[in-house]
């Protein structure tokens, strides 16, 4: 597996990832319904176009299976295709990240205790809760800091 800091984002890049973000969304947001996931998908691409420090990890054919976008220290999306999961890519993804970039917060939803655990598992942990998402959705995030 490679992985590798994009700063060109082309079509077909941003096609790919689009897929491991709703395929990852699909078999872990479990609490959100057909219309919502469609709704939030719209959004999806120009996130990952603007996202400022992106990293993907590629497969042996040189296709992405998982991807993290980082704002300044804070890691804003981290997907992993469902088929590559537990096999450490998620983890080697946020390693990078923690040392290339010091990341050292993030949001998940709680909705979602695969990833809290994941998260726990690698160091963080929960230090204020909402009861809705940044959208306003009544989806609740933890906040979540690195060893706080």
């Amino acid at each position: 597996m490679n992985i590798i800091e994009v700063k060109d984002r082309p079509a077909l890049l941003i096609e790919q990832l689009l897929t491991v973000w709703e395929s990852s969304v699909r078999a872990t947001h479990l609490f959100l319904s057909e219309d919502e996931i469609k709704s939030i998908k719209k959004y999806v691409p120009q996130a990952l176009k603007e996202i400022p420090s992106l990293t993907i990890i590629e497969n042996e054919n040189l296709v992405p299976v998982g991807f993290m976008g980082i704002v300044g220290q804070h890691l804003e999306m981290l997907f992993i295709s469902p088929e590559e999961r537990g096999k450490g890519w998620g983890k080697r993804l946020l390693q990078y990240g923690i040392e290339k970039y010091s990341i050292h917060d993030l949001a998940v939803n709680e909705q979602n205790p695969l990833a809290r655990g994941f998260y726990e598992h690698m160091g963080f942990q929960a230090y204020k809760r909402t009861a809705s998402d940044e959208q306003g959705n009544p989806y609740p995030l933890l906040y979540m800091r690195l060893g706080c």
